[in-house]
């Protein structure tokens, strides 16, 4: 179910607000440009700013604007057990996919403690769940060995990987098996990931160049690495040029270039600096997007 491009899809803002219309339209492009799956909710759709009415509002309006077509994996961490609990539950109730749970930040709980909290979440609903490592993030990493411990649980279905470790592959499908689903969460290493055993990946890129994304990914998949190579090449620029500044506030500005949405964002971040914005701009006309 869970494989392939999957956008880790941004929350659009009009002077504030939820952009609710322009969220649904995002989820019909999406589809149409042949996304995989789409990932409200997560840091790309700038979940540490969104109130926790704001936070199910919008798993509720993606999960009903998509209507099954495609599967959707609801943000649903915190480092707060009983938060994350509420937001699992509220994901399993409207019809979510699989719920996206980042390990615990900030509080830096100890590899026991990761196991403690991924197990109540996982008996507290009867949903898929995707563990989120992000060690940058977090400050946390958790081992191949704990996550291990946890795929013996039958709704620990897999993990989107952001260590940018591609041995990690490796390591997870001796300690996971090799039906544990590994979806990477560094663009730049996508292709790579896949060939190490990966099946897809939660792609912040997919924001603006949903089709080429999926036409790698599919490439990948088919076994097809030379093609996949191909299109990679065109999306290098790109991704280093997302990042420069946080992921979520270029790919915003790309949208924008293209008319798909506004770059806003809510403060503590800010929009491009102009240097990073022409690399953004150069990045799209390498990509024949723009």
């Amino acid at each position: 179910m869970f494989r392939g491009s999957m956008t880790a899809l941004i929350t659009p803002f009009s002077n504030g607000a939820l952009d609710l219309e322009t969220l649904r339209n995002l989820v019909e492009w999406h589809i149409n440009e042949g996304t995989n799956g789409l990932v409200p909710v997560g840091t790309t759709g700038e979940s540490p700013t969104l109130t926790h009415q704001e936070h199910e509002t919008v798993i509720e309006t993606v999960v009903q604007a998509t209507a099954g077509r495609v599967p959707v994996i609801a943000g649903a961490g915190s480092n707060n057990t009983i938060e994350a609990i509420r937001f699992v539950q509220f994901a399993e109730k409207i019809g979510a996919s699989g719920a996206l749970v980042v390990t615990p930040y900030y509080n830096k709980p100890t590899q026991r403690g990761l196991i403690q909290h991924f197990t109540a979440l996982h008996d507290c609903a009867d949903i898929p769940i995707i563990i989120y490592n992000i060690p940058s993030r977090s400050v946390i990493d958790m081992t191949p060995e704990t996550m291990g411990e946890l795929a013996k649980l039958p709704r620990i279905v897999g993990v989107k990987d952001a260590t940018g470790d591609l041995s990690r592959v490796g390591d997870t499908r001796i300690t996971c098996g090799t039906d544990f689903v590994q979806l990477t969460g560094e663009d730049a290493t996508a292709h790579a990931f896949n060939a190490c055993g990966g099946v897809g990946a939660i792609s912040v890129t997919a924001n603006v160049a949903p089709k080429l994304l999926s036409q790698m990914q599919l490439a990948c998949a088919m076994g097809k690495y030379s093609l996949a190579l191909e299109i990679q090449d065109k999306l290098m620029p790109l991704h280093k040029a997302i990042f420069t500044e946080p992921g979520l506030v270029g790919v915003k500005y790309a949208m924008s270039q293209l008319g798909i949405c506004s770059p806003e964002v809510r403060l503590p971040l800010t929009c491009l600096s102009e240097d990073t914005k022409a690399l953004v701009d150069a990045a799209l006309l390498h990509a024949d997007i723009k």
